[in-house]
């Protein structure tokens, strides 16, 4: 199994909100999961997060915004001693037709020529099924918690047949460890 783990943002390592999460001081890490990307990288594990930021076609928010909520996690997370190899996000609307777009596989490419990766075989954690569709068109083994909209993704059981599911970032960390 490659050492390389593609997070999607909202809902798997901070609170997803059906507002969007529109600044720095709205975005709050999930319990755990800023340690489990620490531990994660201090164990040598390459880390990427793939996520749409549809809010900014909506003008929810500003680049400006969205900028200093990425800031704030790798703040985060660099204080627990880990780090971040590459943010990929989507600043597309649903009506976009754009090639990045979760479950399109855009950010992955994105992540893959940033970072000179084969993802095969990578790892791609998220919270709703584009999320895992997206890793699974580029060959990556999907794993779906149950933080976010992950309980409802698990109660609709539509192609989840090769899905591992776990509670949250901090238990896959763990087992990725183990």
């Amino acid at each position: 199994m490659k050492k390389i783990l593609i997070l999607d943002r909202d809902g798997v390592i901070n609170q997803d909100s059906d507002a969007f999460v529109k600044s720095a001081a709205e975005w709050l890490p999930l319990p755990g999961s800023i340690e489990a990307i620490a531990k994660l990288y201090k164990a040598g594990w390459i880390l990427a997060v793939a996520t749409n930021q549809s809010g900014l076609a909506r003008g929810k928010f500003t680049q400006q915004d969205l900028d200093e909520q990425h800031a704030k996690m790798l703040t985060l997370i660099r204080a627990a001693g880990g780090d971040l190899h590459h943010i990929a996000w989507c600043p597309h609307g649903p009506d976009d037709a754009c090639a990045c777009r979760k479950p399109k596989a855009g950010l992955l490419d994105q992540i893959s020529l940033a970072l000179n990766l084969d993802l095969t075989g990578a790892t791609m954690v998220g919270d709703a099924l584009r999320d895992l569709q997206a890793g699974q068109a580029r060959g990556c083994q999907a794993v779906l918690v149950r933080t976010g909209k992950g309980m409802q993704t698990l109660a609709t059981n539509e192609g989840l047949e090769e899905v591992r599911v776990v509670d949250d970032l901090a238990e896959l960390a763990e087992q990725l460890l183990a």
